[in-house]
């Protein structure tokens, strides 16, 4: 007899807490879940880049226009 449990659920860390996780595994494990992570960046599709370009240039001109308003630089890299 086989028995077979699925569980779905979300769990919030922190990049420290993740680093911390991933020290644990076995190399071959961090070196599979270190690819998936860095292929992930790497997968964006030219028409997504586009997409993405469009979107922030749109917001440029919104805020030229006074449309919107954008954080300040010290403001933008104080939440990063």
């Amino acid at each position: 007899m086989k028995t077979t449990l699925q569980l779905d659920t979300k769990i919030r860390l922190s990049v420290s807490q993740l680093t911390e996780l991933a020290k644990q595994l076995p190399k071959k494990e961090r070196i599979k879940l270190a690819s998936v992570l860095v292929g992930d960046d790497d997968s964006m599709s030219k028409t997504e880049l586009l997409s993405k370009i469009r979107l922030g240039l749109e917001e440029v001109r919104k805020h030229e226009n006074g449309e919107v308003v954008l954080p300040t630089l010290k403001d933008f890299l104080s939440n990063v």
